[in-house]
């Protein structure tokens, strides 16, 4: 049962993750962020790294494997938002 458990938890990590691939994809190839709210991805940027301080808190690798991969791409899409406004 706990192996289901972490594997929901991989898999849980890896949609979100995954659902951010398409903006941080199409403000790379595009340099066009005019629509991405700076607000959003700084609000969400913030979320992502405070889930990361509680993985690593309570131990729990599916959520810092997750948010480390989706701190990636949220530091891409802010860093361009920045760059390109």
């Amino acid at each position: 049962m706990a192996f289901l458990i972490e594997l929901i938890g991989y898999f849980a990590g890896f949609m979100t993750t995954v659902a951010l691939l398409p903006q941080a994809l199409k403000s790379w190839k595009s340099k066009h962020t005019k629509d991405v709210s700076l607000g959003w991805i700084t609000i969400l940027t913030t979320g992502v790294i405070l889930w990361i301080i509680y993985g690593l808190l309570t131990l729990t690798l599916p959520l810092v494997v997750a948010n480390i991969a989706t701190l990636v791409l949220c530091l891409t899409v802010l860093t361009l938002k920045i760059k390109y406004g």
